[in-house]
């Protein structure tokens, strides 16, 4: 490692979520506002215009790629896949259940490829990042099973649900809300902690966040994220565990880490999360940072607060080893 790279290293690992953005995250959430954002805004609201957007979301990811010693290996669950990601020399007796963002319409393991192996880096943990089925051919729900039945395969393989973390950003930060609520809701054991990163807690996008940052937020359109999760949330009733994020009983949840920004439209979800759990007085830890770009630890390859947020879920999940 240089002595120019190390110094920048640590410098990055400095930065608090208090600080104004640096140079590169600003750029970084230019770059996306004038990328994705526009392109997502672009988008009929239609099946078909779904699965354009996925289609272009999923030619973009081809050009990513992990760096020389990273391990990753597909498991196959049926009707859907996750990947395994390890970097470094994990612990394989924890690990970390990923549920990819996207709006429940695209992303997956080979966009997170910059991500998954620091995260793994970061927690000194296994990565595995679940492919969930998307909508428009699927729902949240199948999301949600599908996400049941990768944690039950890890409690049937002999991980101690105290060894398991649930992490996901935002629409997977919601699967991962839901799928600790949905866990609870059977009385199974709960995993030992959840990371959620901007996650889209409200799927009926009715915090004032969603309004007064929909401007600033230079990823998401909040007219679109509106018109999804309505259509998601056409003619369910009130107790259908798509609400549990924003309207369950978060007693006895693990202890929980948020991580999100000021300037997204998300911000709000994020907040009411964190109240809702220190009300049940659940161990919560709520990083807010200034004027980052929605779910910018996923941007780690770009954004220096990437990489001290990546830092800080580390310290979350391993506090006495820090």
């Amino acid at each position: 490692m240089s002595e120019a790279f190390e110094r920048a290293f640590h410098e990055a690992l400095a930065l608090r979520p208090d600080t104004p953005p640096s140079r590169r995250a600003r750029l970084t959430g230019l770059a996306v506002r004038l990328g994705g954002k526009r392109t997502w805004a672009g988008t009929p609201d239609t099946p078909d215009g779904l699965r354009r957007l996925r289609r272009k979301v999923e030619l973009a990811s081809r050009a990513l790629r992990t760096p020389p010693g990273v391990q990753v290996e597909q498991e196959d669950f049926g009707l859907f896949s996750a990947t395994w990601v390890r970097a470094g020399s994990p612990d394989d007796k924890r690990v970390i259940l990923y549920l990819h963002g996207g709006a429940y319409v695209f992303g997956g393991p080979a966009l997170y490829r910059g991500f998954s192996w620091r995260l793994s880096a970061a927690t000194r943990r296994p990565v595995l990042m679940v492919d969930y089925r998307l909508a428009p051919e699927h729902t949240p729900a199948d999301a949600l099973t599908d996400a049941l039945l990768v944690y039950d395969a890890l409690l049937a393989r002999g991980h101690r649900p105290q060894d398991i973390t649930v992490a996901g950003d935002s629409a997977g930060g919601h699967l991962a809300l839901g799928l600790v609520h949905a866990l609870k809701r059977r009385g199974a054991p709960l995993p030992g902690a959840v990371v959620a990163l901007s996650p889209w807690a409200d799927l009926r996008c009715t915090a004032g966040s969603h309004r007064s940052n929909e401007l600033s937020d230079d990823l998401l359109p909040a007219a679109k994220l509106a018109w999804l999760g309505g259509r998601f949330c056409a003619g369910a009733a009130d107790d259908d565990p798509l609400f549990d994020p924003v309207r369950g009983d978060y007693t006895g949840f693990p202890p929980l880490l948020l991580i999100s920004s000021t300037t997204e439209i998300l911000r709000d979800d994020a907040r009411l999360v964190a109240g809702l759990a220190a009300s049940a007085g659940v161990a919560v830890v709520h990083h807010e940072w200034i004027g980052q770009v929605h779910v910018f630890p996923v941007f780690a390859d770009f954004v220096p607060e990437a990489k001290a947020a990546l830092r800080r879920i580390g310290e979350f999940l391993t506090p006495a080893e820090h």
